[in-house]
C-alpha cells in the first residue's frame, strides 16, 4: 500500500514538473528570439497608430486634453511615418492636416482643432487655435522634404516649397538684420515691445535643409541666431539667479534683441517644452557635427549631476537647475537623452536601458503600460535617436533635386 502511494505521489510530481517546463517554454516562445531597436520602434509605432490616430480620419488625438488635435501632433506623426517608411499613414495624416488645419491666409497651419462650444468640430478659435505654431510648421515642412527624398513624389517638395517661405515671412522677426524665430504668426505683427519665443522650437538642423529649398531667405543666419539665442537663454538670469538650463518660454525685445522673462504666461522652468532643446541640438549634432551643438549641451551639465546624484531626473527644473518635483516622465527622459548622448555616453546608456528600454515588453511587442500621447512620442524619438535611427533623409539629395 505504501509503495503504491509513493509511486502515485512521484507520478503527480513528474506531471506537474513537465507541465511547468512546458509552460516556461510556451512563455519563452512568445518572446522574439531576435530583438532589435528597429523592431521596437516599428511595433510601438503601429500601437501608436491604433491608440492615438482616429480610425478613418487618421487625425492625432491628445486624449489627455479631450481628444484635441494640434499641428504639433500631426507633425510628429508625419515625421515618425516618414522615418518608418510608412507612406500610407504619412499620406493620410498629411491629407487630414491640409483639409482641417490649413490657414486660408498663408501656407501655415492652425495649431489647435477639436470640439467647439457648440459641439461641432473645427479650429478652436476661442482658444486662438487659428494661430500657427512655428515648431509644428517647421517639422511638417521637414517631413515633406523627407517624404520627397524617400518616395520621390514631387508633390511633397512642392508643398514644402510653399510652407518654408511663409515660415520666414510670418514667423521670423528681424531685429536689424538678425532673424529670430517667434513662437507663432502673431508675434511679428502684434503691437508691443516683446515677442514670445519658445527655445524648444528652434531647429537648426531643419533650417540647414530649408536653405537648399528656399534660396531667397538667409536660413543660415537663422541657424546662427538660434545658437546665440539658446546660449543666452541658458545663461541669462531671467528672474531666477544664475541660469543653467533653457527656459520653456522667454520674451524677445523686437527692437534690441534682448531677452527677458515673459510677463504674462510662459514660465522660465525647464520642463515639458524646454526638454526638447537637447533633442534638437543632439539631432543637429548627429547630422552636421556642428561644435556649437556640443558646446550648448555641455552648458546643461546640471542634468548630469542630477542623474548621478539621484539616479533619476525630475520632469521639471527651475531655470537655475533646482528640481521642482520628485516625479519622472518617459517623455522627459526621451527628450533630454540627447544631452547625455553627446556629453555623457556612459550615463546615456544607463538612462536608455533603465528608463526607456525598460518601458518595452518584447514578449507583448508593446509598451509594458500604455503611454500618454506626449510620452509615447518623446520616448520613441529618444529611443530612435540613441540608436541612430533618425537619419537625415535629405542628405543624399543633390542640389539639383531642390531646384524648380
Amino acid at each position: 500500500m505504501m509503495l503504491r502511494l509513493f509511486v502515485y505521489v512521484c507520478a503527480i510530481a513528474l506531471i506537474v514538473g513537465v507541465a511547468a517546463v512546458a509552460y516556461r517554454h510556451s512563455r519563452q516562445a512568445s518572446v522574439p528570439v531576435i530583438f532589435s531597436p528597429s523592431q521596437m520602434l516599428a511595433v510601438t509605432w503601429q500601437k501608436y497608430i491604433s491608440e492615438y490616430m482616429e480610425s478613418g480620419t487618421y487625425r492625432v488625438l491628445d486624449k489627455d486634453r479631450n481628444d484635441v488635435t494640434t499641428s504639433e501632433g500631426e507633425s510628429y506623426a508625419m515625421l515618425r511615418a516618414v522615418w518608418m517608411d510608412d507612406k500610407t499613414t504619412f499620406d493620410r495624416s498629411w491629407q487630414w492636416t491640409q483639409d482641417n488645419l490649413h490657414r486660408s491666409s498663408d501656407h501655415l497651419f492652425s495649431w489647435k482643432w477639436g470640439k467647439t462650444a457648440s459641439s461641432s468640430y473645427g479650429v478652436l478659435t476661442s482658444e486662438n487655435g487659428e494661430n500657427s505654431a512655428s515648431d509644428a510648421d517647421t517639422d511638417i515642412a521637414l517631413s515633406l522634404i523627407f517624404a520627397y527624398a524617400r518616395w520621390q513624389d514631387p508633390d511633397y517638395l512642392d508643398a514644402a516649397r510653399a510652407i518654408i517661405p511663409d515660415i520666414w515671412n510670418k514667423e521670423v522677426i528681424l531685429v536689424g538684420t538678425t532673424p529670430y524665430l517667434a513662437a507663432d504668426n502673431v508675434e511679428k505683427t502684434e503691437n508691443g515691445r516683446l515677442a514670445a519665443v519658445n527655445p524648444s522650437y528652434l531647429n537648426p538642423a531643419a533650417y540647414r535643409i530649408f536653405a537648399k529649398v528656399d534660396t531667397a531667405h538667409p536660413w543660415s543666419a537663422l541657424v546662427d541666431s538660434s545658437y546665440a539665442l539658446l546660449d543666452e537663454s541658458i545663461s541669462a538670469p531671467l528672474n531666477t539667479g544664475n541660469g543653467m538650463l533653457p527656459p520653456d518660454w522667454l520674451a524677445l525685445d523686437k527692437k534690441t534683441g534682448a531677452i527677458e522673462a515673459m510677463q504674462n504666461g510662459g514660465d522660465t522652468n525647464f520642463s515639458f517644452d524646454a526638454m526638447r532643446v537637447p533633442y534638437r541640438l543632439a539631432l543637429d549634432y548627429a547630422w552636421n557635427k556642428d561644435p556649437r551643438d556640443a558646446a550648448l549641451l555641455a552648458k546643461m551639465s546640471v542634468l548630469e549631476r542630477a542623474w548621478q546624484q539621484n539616479g533619476k531626473l525630475s520632469y521639471s527644473y527651475s531655470h537655475d537647475g533646482r528640481a521642482l518635483t520628485e516625479d519622472e516622465a518617459p517623455s522627459f527622459y526621451g527628450a533630454t537623452l540627447g544631452f547625455f548622448i553627446v556629453t555623457a555616453p556612459t550615463d546615456a546608456k544607463k538612462i536608455y536601458e533603465q528608463k526607456l528600454l525598460s518601458l518595452y515588453d518584447p514578449g507583448m511587442n508593446s509598451w509594458k503600460n500604455p503611454l500618454s500621447y506626449y510620452d509615447d512620442n518623446w520616448a520613441w524619438f529618444g529611443i530612435a535617436l540613441y540608436n541612430g535611427l533618425l537619419p537625415n533623409l535629405a542628405a543624399q539629395l543633390p542640389a539639383s533635386a531642390f531646384s524648380k
